[in-house]
């Protein structure tokens, strides 16, 4: 069985107020080719499908047509599970319907571990598969909240709670273990030793890593995980990885080498081992940093490298100066008009000084809501003794909201 492990789709993302469609419609075409030529049977997408709870029509149209097109090829079976960003109701919609072309699709959790174990038959009603088509678990999967636990005991039960879940599907799934056929396990979440692009959501908060990946029970043959947008083997554990994303989702992603992961198995066992698959890049992402000048001969040469054909580059600029330049954004923008390349973002990178003390000049754009909350805090004097229960508090309250959205 070939098995195909993808992840963190966001579909219907916005870059800067500027949309991915054009990216993420080439890059579904370019995964559909993949599986025709690797005579894939089994496509696995581990969570953050789409990037909002609630997404433009194009991105949703764009999944279901991919979902269509994709019973056009060998493909046999699909498993997708919910991830932070995605809707639990959004996703499960369709839910039954999906099941009859066999896509099953596991938006959240429901308290009964045997919802997510999927048995996946060959054409002759052979168990060919099993996967524990584990989600993103929320806070009332885990069952964490204690009233008067301090944020560190909280920290502990949220660990101790994935840490059952994928204990106590393990346990169900060793009766299966004599039959030679792979067990997957999916999952969205933070692996410890893996390394982010970026600074991803901290799903839970106070809690960067989840799980260590000598904690997936070893019942489990190969582990497909979602969350961090950068393709990697999470603890020395060749079996436990991460698929990465399918563009660059921002600029700090420009670095990476985006790809798909493809693994054989003939019974429990690899063959060939795993590959990488490397993703075309379809629109290329760029930082350009240094004075005026020389920022301008790098636009110049990017200009020139880049394949008319591909979409339009969008370019991170950066201006390292110490003096103020006046209409420096319509100055860059009109000396890179005719070019093949978007200036998304024009910034400087100055010194600021007010009674001798440098203060570093932070751009809303670089935030996200736990970050603006904190120095909101900090702001109107909280002790540092108190962040922590802060933190803690506005993030149940981000969750509870997203809840009431379902």
């Amino acid at each position: 069985m070939k098995i195909l492990h993808t992840a963190d789709w966001h579909l219907g993302q916005k870059f800067l107020y500027n949309d991915r469609e054009s990216e993420h419609q080439k890059a579904l075409e370019w995964l559909l080719e993949l599986i025709k030529r690797e005579d894939v049977d089994l496509l696995i997408i581990a969570g953050d499908v789409f990037d909002i709870g609630n997404p433009p029509n194009y991105a949703r149209s764009m999944y279901y047509n991919f979902l269509v097109n994709l019973q056009r090829t060998c493909c046999r079976h699909v498993v997708i599970i919910g991830g932070n960003h995605d809707s639990p109701a959004m996703l499960n919609a369709p839910r039954e319907v999906l099941k009859t072309l066999n896509i099953h699709v596991i938006g959240a959790a429901t308290g009964n571990l045997e919802d997510e174990i999927i048995i996946l038959k060959n054409d002759q009603g052979i168990e060919e598969a099993i996967v524990a088509a584990v989600p993103f678990l929320r806070d009332r999967d885990l069952k964490v909240s204690i009233a008067g636990e301090s944020a560190l005991e909280r920290i502990e039960r949220i660990k101790q709670g994935i840490y059952k879940h994928y204990n106590d599907i393990g346990e169900l799934l060793k009766k299966y273990s004599e039959i030679n056929i792979p067990i997957i396990v999916t999952g969205h979440l933070y692996a410890k030793g893996a390394i982010a692009s970026d600074k991803q959501d901290n799903i839970y908060i106070g809690n960067m890593e989840n799980i260590e990946a000598e904690d997936f029970p070893p019942v489990f043959n190969y582990v497909a995980l979602g969350h961090l947008h950068r393709a990697q083997v999470v603890g020395g554990m060749y079996h436990v990885r991460y698929s990465g994303s399918l563009i660059p989702l921002s600029f700090s992603e420009i670095a990476d080498n985006k790809s798909v992961t493809l693994i054989h198995f003939e019974g429990k066992k690899m063959k060939e081992g795993i590959r990488e698959i490397p993703i075309p890049l379809f629109r290329k992402l760029q930082t350009v940093q240094g004075d005026l000048e020389k920022v301008q001969k790098k636009l110049d040469k990017i200009n020139q490298d880049l394949n008319p054909e591909h979409l339009k580059a969008w370019i991170e600029v950066i201006i390292d100066t110490e003096q103020i330049i006046p209409n420096l954004d319509g100055l860059l923008r009109e000396y890179a008009k005719d070019m093949h390349l978007e200036l998304m973002k024009i910034r400087t990178n100055r010194k600021h000084f007010s009674l001798d003390m440098q203060t570093p000049e932070l751009n809303l754009d670089d935030l996200n809501p736990e970050e603006v909350f904190r120095k909101k805090c900090e702001s109107y004097g909280s002790p540092p003794e108190e962040m922590d229960d802060l933190m803690s508090t506005f993030k149940a309250l981000q969750n509870w909201m997203e809840e009431q959205d379902e």
